[in-house]
C-alpha cells in the first residue's frame, strides 16, 4: 500500500444503516487518507432515519447519503479496501466484490432489524456505530503504507473478529 488516498467500500445488503454509518465515520475520521463509499446488494432505496439521527447526534455530516446498488461502482472508482458489514449470524446475503481489493468481513448486527421503542432503536444504532467506530479507529492506527497485502488482510480480518472483545 502506498501513501495515496485509499478508496474504501462498505457493503451490506440494504445499504440503509451499517454501511452508511461506516462510510460516514471513515470519511470524517480518515479524511485525507481514505475516501469511503457504501453500497448494497439489494438496496432498500432509502437511508434509515435512525442512521441519520445517530450520525447527526454524534456530530457527523448527514448530507448526501443515499441507499444505492453496488452495481453503481462496476466502472469505478477502483477500490483498495472492501468491508462487508452484514451480520452473517443473521443469515443475511452478503455481496461478493469482484476484483482484487483487500477485503475483510466486519459483521455488525443489523440495527434496522430491531423492533421496539424509540429508545431501543436508538440504542441499537448507537451500538452499531460504536462497533464500526472502534474497528475504523483500529484500522486508522495501522501503518497502511508499510503493510504488504497479505499482512493487511490478516490485520483487517482480526479487527473484525476482535475489536469488540476489548
Amino acid at each position: 500500500m502506498s501513501d495515496k488516498v485509499l478508496n474504501v467500500l462498505f457493503l451490506c445488503t440494504g445499504n440503509s444503516a451499517r454501511s452508511i454509518l461506516g462510510e460516514a465515520i471513515l470519511n470524517r475520521d480518515g479524511a485525507g487518507r481514505f475516501r469511503a463509499y457504501s453500497a448494497g446488494s439489494n438496496p432498500t432505496g432509502k437511508v434509515n432515519p435512525w442512521a441519520i439521527h445517530t450520525l447527526e447526534t454524534l456530530g457527523y455530516p448527514v448530507e448526501g447519503y443515499r441507499s444505492k446498488s453496488w452495481n453503481e461502482f462496476e466502472n469505478g472508482p477502483e477500490f483498495d479496501l472492501i468491508f462487508t458489514v452484514c451480520d452473517s449470524a443473521a443469515a443475511e446475503t452478503c455481496p461478493v466484490w469482484p476484483g482484487h481489493p483487500t477485503s475483510a468481513h466486519w459483521g455488525i448486527p443489523d440495527p434496522a432489524a430491531v423492533e421496539g421503542s424509540d429508545a431501543e432503536k436508538a440504542a441499537a444504532f448507537l451500538d452499531a456505530f460504536r462497533m464500526l467506530k472502534r474497528r475504523i479507529d483500529l484500522m486508522l492506527a495501522l501503518p497502511m503504507a508499510s503493510l504488504e497485502e497479505f499482512a493487511l488482510r490478516e490485520k483487517l480480518q482480526a479487527i473484525g473478529r476482535e475489536a469488540d472483545q476489548a
